[in-house]
């Protein structure tokens, strides 16, 4: 079952259409060009997560430049331990509307990509809960093997969290500084936000199974990164919802801010009994966007934390939101300039 929010569509306007029939062009030509060279087809699995009926799966199919051997793409291949430059993830090429199999315990389905290769499907299972492994295998393409996290039906609490000045100093919204952070500097120059990770294990520990999810804005061809950088700044293993870039079936470009909306949505129809602590930064609408949901269904968040953002990242995130004025509601709502800060005042609502 596929999970596609409402869009209005677009299909009477021609200059959509033209462009539309254009950025098709352009990737036909690039797998072209890909099939001519050391590309080779390959399925990219990444984490997926559901309960003990219904999961997630999500994964794209492309053509991947071959890792040379002893190169150091090589070498990060099989130790992770190597610094890569960000252009690296964009050089794949989509294999679009590819027929995709997926295996997990006794289900076993086919499912399409979409015009952008992506995978994002709903699977009906019966699972434990716990850790599994979903079996990826797009026709063409060796199997892949994708780590699925299954939370038990009484699970009442977890973490949602942005990565983009919350997590990871990053300074998005500054298309320059955007485009630098993607595609220039490697993992290793982008710095963790001072006391998150502690701040996340001390939750996690006190609301021991607790899951973590990751909700961003960013490209799901920065994933193997955004997972390294995780990973090695010790932040809590989670999924990773995040989007795509380009056109869509229904605007130019994919909206940020629709996209967090849509996630938080489905992810309260998938847990209606899941009360999350909803943390984000006062630089990219999150305050707005978590308010809204909140107001929607506040029988599912069980506290907001919003990092606030120091003068410096301000003027490289391109501005602020002032704090907004929640003392009427029923939700805590803490802030803070970092990790420690935001963990006092959550221990204060009993949340650390």
């Amino acid at each position: 079952m596929q999970h596609e929010p409402a869009r209005r569509s677009w299909a009477g306007n021609p200059l959509f259409g033209a462009a539309h029939r254009i950025s098709s062009f352009i990737n036909s030509a690039r797998l072209k060009m890909a099939r001519k060279t050391h590309f080779q087809p390959a399925t990219v699995p990444y984490m997926g997560y559901g309960s003990t009926t219904q999961v997630r799966i999500l994964a794209r199919v492309m053509l991947a430049a071959r890792a040379l051997p002893g190169s150091r793409a090589d070498r990060a291949a099989r130790d992770g331990n190597q610094n890569i430059r960000g252009w690296r993830a964009f050089t794949s090429v989509p294999i679009p509307e590819r027929e995709v199999d997926i295996e997990i315990g006794d289900a076993r389905v086919r499912v399409k990509a979409d015009r952008g290769g992506l995978v994002d499907t709903t699977v009906e299972v019966d699972l434990e809960p716990g850790w599994h492994t979903a079996t990826i295998r797009a026709s063409g393409t060796p199997s892949a093997e994708a780590p699925l996290l299954v939370l038990p039906p009484d699970m009442e609490f977890g973490i949602l969290s942005d990565i983009d000045d919350t997590v990871m100093v990053t300074a998005l919204p500054r298309p320059l500084l955007a485009f630098w952070n993607a595609f220039v500097l490697n993992e290793r120059a982008r710095m963790a936000t001072t006391g998150m990770a502690v701040l996340y294990e001390r939750i996690l520990r006190a609301h021991p199974g607790a899951p973590a999810f990751y909700l961003s804005t960013g490209p799901w061809n920065a994933a193997p990164t955004l997972s390294r950088f995780l990973h090695r700044n010790l932040y809590p293993v989670g999924p990773m919802l995040l989007t795509d870039w380009g056109l869509t079936e229904d605007r130019w470009f994919r909206s940020g801010r629709e996209h967090k909306q849509d996630n938080l949505e489905r992810l309260a129809q998938e847990f209606p009994r899941m009360k999350w602590l909803l943390v984000g930064d006062n630089g990219q609408h999150d305050e707005a966007i978590y308010s809204e949901f909140a107001q929607r269904h506040p029988e599912n968040v069980a506290a907001v934390a919003i990092r606030q953002l120091s003068v410096g990242e301000a003027v490289l995130a391109g501005g602020h939101t002032p704090d907004m004025d929640h003392s009427g509601s029923a939700i805590p709502w803490v802030y803070a300039p970092d990790g420690a800060g935001l963990a006092e005042q959550l221990r204060k609502i009993g949340l650390v």
